[in-house]
């Protein structure tokens, strides 16, 4: 390894997941979402993973991320979830790529091309994002009949609040809503084949949402869309898929009281070494959560992140470990040894959720498929 920082994505941690959400699906199909770069465990090699694993479907949030997964040869069914600017639709078309379309203009635009396109048309029921309102739905319907080239595809929501809560009330208004919709498309004689509305949570909580197909997104890698999520399904059991590792690039011996980093906000307690890790901020390392407060694994031991995380570097407190030396393994996120850092657990340092820290890593990391 020739990197000073890289990413480990496990390949038998996705194929597991994977298996886990097929099972679970059954007899609906599974859309493995890979978008923002597979939630930062990397597009492509995500990608051709799930895509062996057994999921019908990939979704990602741009054009362009649809066309790279092409490119690499996977054949599967795409929805692109994003919005797809007018000048690109032909693109979606000519790769063989669903869209999802939820305005009359993009409609009107795409019966301009006269291309062959397939259409997902998310319903507005309560997140107030994108999506068409129920009252909106049969002149869209009108302006969709109007362009043969068109074909809806699918109809699906995004529900608003299925992880963080144990009432299901305003999910089931959503889940009401959606059916209101699908009895609008049928009035007019239009019959997606797909309808979804189960994200993670809703995947693992609720069987009734998973109609004929579920959107597994931040549990595809192992992680859970919540707390409240994991403590009610723990008995299915998912794997992170992700280790995140650098090199130890430095070692100062440093005496005690001596300031450490930038604007000299902690100093060294005792007589002891520092180490230099060649990272920081500008690699996805949350520079407020994890400034004097995170941890690394060295040798299987936690190391105090110690002042503030810069840009491209970040000093940790050595000073118990014996042999360390230049070029030693660190690991930030995963398993070492004996210990583990989740994702988590940074989480929770930097006060958002676990799909921001794995999102924000910077895709020019390397990203290695592992075992």
């Amino acid at each position: 390894m020739d990197k000073k920082t890289w990413i480990e994505i496990s390949q038998s941690a996705l194929r597991h997941n994977a298996q886990v959400f097929l099972d679970l699906a059954g007899p609906a199909k599974v859309m493995a979402v890979i978008k923002a770069n597979a939630y930062g465990h990397g597009l492509r090699e995500t990608g051709r993973i799930l895509a062996d694993s057994g999921v019908q479907w990939l979704a990602v949030d741009h054009i362009d991320e649809a066309i790279q997964l092409r490119k690499d040869g996977i054949k599967l069914p795409i929805l692109v979830m994003g919005y797809t600017r007018f000048n690109r639709l032909v693109d979606a078309s000519a790769h063989d790529i669903s869209i999802a379309v939820y305005n009359k203009e993009t409609i009107e635009a795409l019966g301009l091309i006269q291309a062959r396109t397939k259409i997902h048309i998310p319903i507005e029921t309560g997140l107030t994002r994108d999506g068409i309102h129920l009252d909106q739905l049969p002149s869209i319907i009108d302006l969709v009949k109007e362009r043969p080239s068109i074909l809806v595809e699918g109809v699906y929501l995004h529900f608003a609040n299925i992880e963080d809560t144990k009432s299901r009330d305003y999910a089931d208004h959503q889940l009401s809503e959606l059916k209101k919709a699908i009895d609008i498309f049928y009035e007019y004689k239009i019959y997606p084949k797909l309808i979804h509305a189960a994200s993670s949570a809703a995947s693992l909580l609720y069987t009734d949402t998973h109609l004929n197909m579920i959107r597994v997104g931040v549990s595809m890698y192992g992680l859970w869309p919540s707390e409240d999520t994991k403590d009610r399904t723990n008995n299915k059991i998912l794997h992170p898929a992700l280790t995140w590792k650098t090199i130890i690039a430095q070692i100062n011996p440093v005496k005690k009281g001596t300031p450490i980093s930038y604007g000299l906000t902690e100093v060294m307690p005792y007589d002891g070494k520092i180490a230099v890790l060649p990272i920081g901020y500008a690699d996805g390392l949350d520079r407020v959560g994890m400034s004097s407060k995170g941890y690394v694994l060295i040798q299987g031991k936690r190391c105090k992140i110690m002042g503030r995380v810069c840009m491209n570097m970040t000093m940790v407190d050595v000073s118990e470990l014996n042999d360390v030396s230049l070029e030693t393994e660190v690991t930030i996120i995963g398993e070492q040894l004996n210990d583990s850092i989740p994702v988590e657990e940074l989480a929770t340092l930097a006060g958002t959720i676990n799909y921001e820290i794995v999102a924000r890593l910077n895709p020019e990391i390397p990203r290695i498929v592992v075992e």
